[in-house]
């Protein structure tokens, strides 16, 4: 009898603390700037966009001289706006106005329950609100790197103001995501589907609906995919992946990164030539 009792509570111990194991399993790492454009002599200021839950978003507007353009540039997941800074210089010098800015449990911004892809989305809806205000008149190119590049394709397949997206290692799919990281001997087949059904009720959306591969036929402006072939965290296979989902009426442009890895951002540096040409082609702003 005390063994069946020991077991139900086990059992009970188990559900009960499963949601917190959870949320801490998949909580983004928080790593704080340390510097800021100065090391790079971008000319900056420093503001506090306003998100979702009145909450705040850490953020730099690194102003060009005459530009109607303006960059939006999202970081992957646990990043933060210091670590895209590399990209920011050439956009800049390239004479587009360039805004980096922290997610939510990321680098400066303020903390919530948990980071999400619909959440990276709705910070960067944020973004965009605040440049709109600020600057109505702008052409408004997002680029975004990892959970960045979804959120952007997710944001761009439910607006219309935005009028080019650039993805950065972007990934295919959540399933394939979570598939990757769940893929452990010891962890049962069954388990793995409850922790996937459970995310999902967690953050309110199925991974079908939010999926770049599925939201990128209701993307109506340009897009370009960049992807480093040697990229071990989400495989440039999902790149393809979403290729093969556009349409003939709406194409996408896609560059294979040689040697880059996930967070090569230095790789996708040396190439920026091809980015900036890519926004002049479908803003005609630069």
């Amino acid at each position: 009898m005390s063994l069946i009792i020991l077991s139900c509570i086990l059992i009970f111990l188990v559900i009960i603390l499963f949601p917190t194991i959870l949320h801490r399993v998949y909580r983004a790492p928080r790593v704080v700037e340390t510097g800021t454009p100065d090391a790079f002599k971008l000319p900056y200021a420093e503001h506090k966009l306003k998100t979702i839950g009145d909450k705040n978003l850490f953020a730099w507007y690194i102003a060009a001289q005459n530009s109607n353009a303006t960059i939006i540039i999202v970081h992957g997941w646990g990043g933060n706006a210091e670590m895209m800074l590399p990209l920011a210089e050439p956009f800049y010098s390239a004479g587009l106005n360039v805004l980096l800015y922290d997610a939510r449990n990321h680098g400066k911004s303020d903390s919530d329950s948990f980071s999400s892809l619909p959440r990276f989305s709705e910070d960067l809806d944020a973004a965009i609100s605040w440049v709109k205000l600020k600057h109505p008149e702008h052409k408004l190119i997002v680029l975004g790197h990892s959970i960045g590049a979804a959120a952007a394709i997710l944001s761009a397949s439910k607006r219309s103001d935005i009028d080019s997206v650039i993805a950065l290692s972007g990934f295919a799919h959540p399933n394939l995501v979570m598939n990757r990281h769940l893929d452990r001997p010891w962890l049962p087949r069954p388990l793995r589907e409850i922790i996937m059904q459970y995310i999902q009720w967690a953050i309110g959306f199925r991974f079908d609906d939010i999926a770049p591969m599925n939201r990128i036929v209701d993307v109506r402006c340009p897009v370009l995919l960049a992807h480093g072939t040697d990229d071990r965290v989400v495989p440039i296979s999902d790149m393809k992946l979403i290729e093969a989902n556009t349409t003939k009426e709406r194409p996408i442009e896609v560059i294979a990164i040689e040697g880059a890895q996930h967070d090569s951002i230095e790789y996708f540096h040396e190439h920026v030539d091809m980015l900036v040409g890519f926004i002049h082609d479908s803003t005609a702003e630069i």
